[in-house]
């Protein structure tokens, strides 16, 4: 790695602590702490989907007219000013006008930092670079939630208070961090700027690859990350009696496959086509949704129910552990040079739109509907499947695997690769 992806990486843990030591206790603050009920709390978590799904797009035209630098550090200002007013915020009105920017704020970091990761790689070195973000990701969001937790008194709002100013402060020192970051200037969209800027959704909206991985993207982040803190565990609760202990000892489980898992299969991932690798974790999401049915609809002993959820927790870890380095990659790799600012905000705003529809589908359908529940996200999964099947048809045979862009048989417009690469030279 370069010094600015040292720099990049760094940012990423450190805006993934900041947000791990607030996020697990938002509706507990709103809700309790300040007294605002359990109305105002759900509204703020509805807030930080509308705030992304409204920034989004905009972020992208930013980021491909200006850069993704100067985003970055809009974005990151953004958040800092949201987290801490947050922390001091005592009204429904307060709380939520800060958790919007919050929310806002740290939606637009994603598609920018992700921009920066694919403007300082190359396609060789891409996976590498979006596993070890997905890692320090997972890694930074275990650790601050962890310390967090220790640090949180619910008796006391000024505890609260401190957990939103260290995730402010961790903004804003990430500020100082990507503002030293001296990344390759990525080539500009030819032509006026804003009319190349508004002509952008267009030209990614007539990208059939594009449009299915978009597609893919909803129904992945839908059946998976739209479940973990909504239906799975209201379904854990209800048809499993599973503790809220447990529940955490799940996501430990989670966090813990993908720490130990993410760089144990990046060698596989490499050397695999990534429609592929993306079917496969359909499959495996597939028999983590039949493990879960059988913790809460089984007829085994409470222990055998919790180890099988627990082990559903630990599956969805193994699928995200084979996605991290596959579909970020794979966007940048879609995106025509000058747009992977834009193609990536695009798929932010594909995840948003899933994580926010995600928690209320499955929430109140997991809650009552135990068995409907379990099969609807297990064919989901085998629609993932399906999709990523259908996407490859769409794709290059180096964008569906990058590697044979190494190989001495692959062709490159029309020559062989070896003479292309001597013709370079």
């Amino acid at each position: 790695m370069g010094a600015a992806m040292r720099r990049i990486h760094v940012g990423n843990a450190l805006s993934a602590f900041g947000l791990g030591f607030t996020v697990p206790y938002l509706y507990v603050y709103v809700a309790q702490v300040r007294g605002l009920g359990s109305v105002t709390a759900g509204l703020v978590l509805a807030v930080f989907a509308v705030a992304a799904l409204i920034v989004l797009p905009f972020a992208g035209r930013a980021i491909v007219r200006r850069g993704p630098l100067p985003v970055l550090l809009a974005a990151l200002v953004t958040a800092a000013l949201g987290a801490l007013s947050l922390g001091l915020s005592a009204s429904a009105a307060t709380v939520l006008l800060s958790a919007a920017a919050l929310g806002a704020g740290q939606a637009v970091m994603q598609p920018a930092l992700a921009t920066m990761i694919v403007d300082c790689s190359t396609t060789e070195t891409r996976s590498r670079a979006f596993a070890m973000q997905f890692f320090l990701q997972n890694l930074g969001l275990g650790v601050g939630g962890l310390i967090g937790g220790h640090l949180v008194d619910t008796t006391s709002a000024s505890s609260f208070t401190l957990l939103f100013s260290i995730e402010a402060a961790m903004f804003l020192v990430l500020v100082a961090v990507m503002a030293t970051v001296r990344a390759p200037r990525a080539p500009h969209v030819s032509g006026v700027p804003g009319q190349a800027a508004g002509n952008s959704w267009k030209q990614l909206l007539g990208n059939r690859a594009m449009v299915q991985l978009c597609v893919l993207g909803f129904v992945l982040f839908f059946a998976c990350y739209g479940q973990f803190e909504s239906g799975l565990s209201a379904y854990g609760v209800e048809a499993a009696g599973i503790s809220t202990s447990t529940l955490g000892t799940a996501l430990a489980a989670n966090t813990l496959v993908i720490v130990v898992a993410q760089f144990a299969v990046l060698r596989f991932v490499e050397r695999r086509k990534r429609s592929r690798v993306i079917a496969s974790v359909g499959l495996i999401w597939a028999v983590a949704w039949a493990v879960a049915g059988y913790a809460g609809l089984g007829h085994g002993s409470q222990a055998m129910a919790t180890a099988a959820f627990i082990s559903t927790y630990a599956l969805f870890g193994l699928g995200e552990a084979l996605l991290s380095p596959t579909l970020a990659p794979l966007v940048a790799d879609l995106a025509p040079t000058g747009l992977a600012g834009q193609y990536n905000s695009a798929f932010a705003l594909v995840k948003q739109l899933a994580l926010a529809i995600g928690p209320a589908v499955g929430g109140p359908l997991a809650a009552s509907l135990h068995a409907p529940y379990i099969v609807a996200f297990l064919l989901f999964s085998l629609g993932i499947t399906v999709l990523a099947l259908r996407l490859g048809r769409e794709l290059t045979d180096v964008q569906n695997q990058p590697s044979l862009a190494r190989s001495r048989v692959v062709t490159q417009g029309g020559a062989p690769a070896d003479a292309v690469a001597a013709a370079e030279a």
